[in-house]
């Protein structure tokens, strides 16, 4: 059976549970506390679980009333009766969602018997967690579409940015950790699952390589366990990296994030002392402390999704862009398409760029990539894929692909190269045409034919719901302003 097989098994347990009250979001949750019982057998580590609470005595248990009481009172005790720190911080505060012993028991039984491993003997869980994640994401009644970003966009950010081994990487919004994950999969791929790597080695890549913050308490549990299904030992701090908590990430090698998106409630700054440009938008304050963390050494670099309006607002935004134009090489920008995350309407933006060893005029040129204009609406009928990326691939690379690229620490390729690829959607701006236009990176855009062609604008529905987002966000950057100048 496939990891989509299982998964699809798994979420179509939900629908059983429905009589029961149990919502898509509190199911993943409920499956997390089980899946991690069992886990704690396939991976061998039931040592840090009192015998009372050990998978094989749920499973063989006759009475359900009598498993589903100890259930409750294992997730109710076990953060006080294991060692174990990640068993901790995953059972922290948890309680069960269930009600019915019986459903209790299809749950364990259904999970008993599925085969966890493939038929080429690779562990699976991880692979079936995620489309787990993904699945829960696309529920719109569950919200939890703001912690996943899309897989095909966090495995293309992973491969342009080249991870290495011995770096330190880091998210600072970390979500369901979705970008490390893909970062340690890179490397394990490049490097023979790290067989040949050290003792030392192999612990540094497991426990320290890779690490992320997230403030929400569901996500950072969901966090926790999709890295240990796969394999990793990362920390994973609950916390807020906007406040003075965030001054401790510093000298990364790597950064890869997607900020959550808004302002601070009530139109608050963040409370830490060390940025230059403390402002209501979180995006902007993320972007701060994303270049601000990099190490200062000319090859830590950074992959970051953000909404347009951190590319065009005036004021602290114009001043927090050119701040960060000096202190890295914004090299790359590219234009998402829209209608690829969960929020409708959205329109957002990867910036790529370069920690340097100087505090200014470190950015020259920026390239710029639009594939939001004259392109297909993603959805169910369109599926949104990495074969979507094919020609920002070949332009960012300068056609020469992945395997050369590697070569060069930062996994970036000389201008020259980039001029020779010849596509419309591929310009380079440079940084003095920038300045003239207040430092404004709202670039790069072609030429949009449904101006000119109605049949191409799209559902009416699907028309009123991006405007209304738009709206949306332009009252909460308004209500923002009231507060400040109030």
């Amino acid at each position: 059976m496939s990891s989509q097989e299982i998964a699809n098994k798994l979420w179509n347990l939900c629908n059983v549970l429905r009589d029961d009250g149990v919502t898509y979001h509190q199911y993943l949750n409920e499956l997390t506390y089980i899946l991690f019982l069992k886990l704690s057998e396939v991976k061998g580590f039931e040592e840090h679980l009192p015998e009372e609470y050990r998978w094989r005595g749920f499973v063989d248990e006759p009475d359900n009333n009598e498993a589903f009481l100890r259930y409750r009172k294992f997730l109710a005790e076990i953060s006080n009766k294991t060692t174990s720190d990640s068993i901790k911080e995953i059972y922290a505060d948890a309680s069960t969602s269930l009600r019915k012993p019986v459903n209790f028991d299809t749950l364990v039984q259904a999970i008993e018997k599925i085969d966890w491993y493939e038929e080429n003997e690779r562990d699976a869980m991880g692979d079936i967690y995620e489309t787990l994640l993904e699945k829960n994401a696309g529920e719109k009644k569950s919200g939890a579409g703001q912690y996943f970003t899309p897989r095909p966009l966090i495995n293309v950010m992973v491969d342009l940015l080249v991870p290495k081994l011995g770096e330190k990487w880091n998210d600072p919004a970390a979500g369901t950790f979705g970008f490390m994950i893909s970062a340690d999969h890179y490397l394990r791929s490049k490097n023979d699952d790290y067989y040949k790597l050290s003792e030392k080695e192999r612990k540094f890549q497991e426990q320290e390589a890779f690490s992320g913050v997230e403030l929400v308490g569901d996500a950072h549990r969901l966090a926790l366990m999709n890295a240990r299904l796969h394999g990793m030992e990362s920390r994973i701090y609950l916390a807020d990296s906007l406040t003075e908590f965030g001054k401790s990430l510093k000298n990364f090698d790597g950064v890869l994030a997607n900020p959550p998106f808004g302002t601070k409630k009530g139109g608050e700054r963040p409370s830490r002392d060390d940025f230059t440009f403390p402002t209501s938008n979180k995006q902007l304050n993320f972007l701060q402390h994303i270049y601000r963390s990099l190490k200062k050494d000319g090859k830590a670099r950074a992959a970051v999704v953000l909404p347009d309006n951190v590319l065009f607002e005036d004021g602290d935004g114009q001043r927090i862009r050119r701040d960060l134009m000096d202190k890295c090489n914004v090299h790359t920008i590219l234009r998402l398409p829209t209608g690829i995350f969960y929020a409708a309407g959205v329109k957002t933006n990867v910036l790529f760029f370069t920690r340097g060893t100087t505090e200014t005029k470190n950015t020259k040129d920026v390239w710029f990539y639009d594939m939001r204009t004259n392109v297909p609406n993603y959805g169910k009928r369109t599926p949104f894929t990495e074969k979507a990326f094919e020609d920002f691939i070949k332009a960012y690379t300068g056609g020469i692909g992945f395997d050369e690229v590697e070569e060069k620490y930062d996994g970036l390729v000389s201008d020259a190269k980039r001029e020779k690829i010849k596509d419309e959607r591929w310009n380079k701006i440079s940084r003095e045409t920038i300045e003239e236009k207040n430092d404004s990176l709202d670039l790069g855009l072609i030429s949009d034919s449904s101006i000119s062609n109605g049949e191409d604008l799209g559902e009416p529905v699907e028309i009123a719901k991006e405007a209304l987002a738009e709206i949306k966000e332009i009252t909460e950057q308004l209500n923002a302003m009231i507060k400040e100048l109030s």
